[in-house]
């Protein structure tokens, strides 16, 4: 496992501390692998999910410093969302 990997899921649990997201989102770190999230919270995995977001790693980490917007990398092409857009959403406001 990466350590962009294993940083991300540290990270994210400290984000998701306290969050209900109600279903599973998938993180798809180009080249370095893939990050689960739901309700129990992030861990390093490549599942099924209701919705899969993909980047590279550089869009990733700026995502998690608060360095990028999810909305703009979205509308830039520099982040894909494949599934379910709401629950897209709902990670977007959990991780703020």
């Amino acid at each position: 496992m990466s350590d962009i990997i294993n940083e991300a899921v540290k990270v994210l649990n400290e984000k998701m501390s306290g969050g209900d997201l109600g279903g599973t989102a998938k993180f798809d770190i180009q080249g370095e692998g893939a990050i689960m999230i739901d309700d129990a919270g992030a861990r390093a995995g490549d599942e099924e999910a209701d919705v899969t977001l993909s980047a590279d790693a550089e869009t990733f980490r700026g995502i998690l410093d608060g360095e990028t917007n999810p909305t703009s990398a979205f509308m830039s092409g520099q982040l894909t969302v494949d599934g379910d857009m709401g629950m897209a959403m709902k990670l977007a406001s959990v991780l703020a």
